[in-house]
């Protein structure tokens, strides 16, 4: 049950979970950032960037009751989302771009569940998610069609990345739901057909 923010700042978490991890001896100039399609055209020199390509509904858990607050509110149903990234090393020396994935993707599998203390360092705001929340980060596999249409806009820059899935993002709704009281009488009138 989190903002709407939740969707930058789960983006911002896992760069910051990676750039905690990586070797700086290693790897002193490397950059963390989140990029756009067009960012693919003039790329970092050094570092791991975060692409979020495809929003999915979270197709598990889509008949959320109304949320409930702590003084008796009731408002809209969360929205359950998945967010699709494809995560990138770039490195003027292949071995280097190589050794630097193969850290990014041994700090994301040795922390799949992000919680809520990493999740709310990612953005301006520190109550995005809930202190209970938590989001999965795993490695997906992403199809030889997708991965062609999304290196499509990078050419000539296309480099080795990974897939992974934020899952069960669930985001929370401002407006509230009103409730009428039940219908106790009705009333009917006889009345007469106009005729045209």
């Amino acid at each position: 049950m989190a903002t709407p923010n939740a969707i930058a700042a789960t983006g911002q978490a896992i760069l910051a979970l990676i750039a905690a991890g990586i070797s700086r001896d290693e790897f002193p100039s490397a950059k963390f950032e989140l990029y756009q399609a067009r960012n693919f055209q003039t790329p970092m020199e050094e570092g791991i960037s975060l692409y979020l390509y495809r929003v999915t509904p979270a197709g598990e858990i889509r008949n959320y009751p109304p949320r409930i607050s702590p003084d008796g509110r009731r408002y809209r149903p969360l929205l359950p989302i998945n967010l699709h990234y494809i995560l990138s090393a770039w490195a003027r020396e292949a071995l280097k771009q190589q050794r630097l994935l193969g850290q990014a993707m041994r700090i994301l599998e040795d922390t799949p569940v992000l919680p809520a203390g990493i999740l709310n360092q990612g953005g301006p705001e520190d109550d995005t998610f809930r202190p209970t929340e938590t989001v999965d980060v795993i490695m997906e596999s992403v199809s030889i069609y997708d991965m062609g249409a999304i290196w499509d806009v990078a050419k000539p820059n296309v480099q080795i990345s990974i897939g992974y899935v934020a899952r069960m993002i669930g985001l929370e709704s401002p407006l509230e739901l009103t409730e009428s009281a039940n219908v106790q009488t009705r009333v009917l009138r006889a009345g007469k057909v106009l005729q045209p």
